[in-house]
């Protein structure tokens, strides 16, 4: 059964201040995962400057997503089409500005045939969620 992770839980689990860390570290380390491979960028940005205030250096934390999380990870990509057709199945969701980020990782989850995704947003995923969509699961 494949099985996605969006950001959240990515840097959750490398941030050992996290309320949730000790759940995503495991997590990450107890199978692979799909995720889209945006997670890698939204991942890098958070921990070199993003809004939780984790400041690493982008050299340390390309180390970190290259050697403990991307041997964890089956990366998958969404076509030029793909990201149309969900952008065109937005409005019928209400995905809106930044919204579009969470329900591509749900689109690129779905694509790779995965059964679930986890991440910590999960209100927010719910609220785009449609029947053969990805169960979404917290941690």
């Amino acid at each position: 059964m494949k099985q996605a992770l969006d950001t959240s839980v990515i840097v959750a689990a490398l941030d050992g201040s996290d309320p949730d860390h000790a759940a995503c570290r495991t997590l990450l380390l107890s199978a692979k995962f799909v995720a889209w491979s945006h997670a890698l960028s939204e991942a890098f940005s958070t921990l070199t400057g993003g809004r939780l205030g984790i400041r690493i250096f982008p050299s340390v934390a390309a180390s970190i997503l290259r050697e403990k999380v991307a041997p964890r990870l089956a990366i998958t990509s969404l076509t030029e089409s793909e990201l149309l057709d969900a952008y065109e199945g937005a409005e019928a969701r209400g995905v809106r500005g930044g919204a579009v980020y969470d329900f591509l990782h749900l689109a690129a989850a779905k694509n790779a045939g995965s059964s679930r995704i986890y991440t910590l947003n999960v209100a927010d995923f719910r609220a785009i969620y449609r029947p053969g969509d990805p169960q979404v699961v917290h941690p």
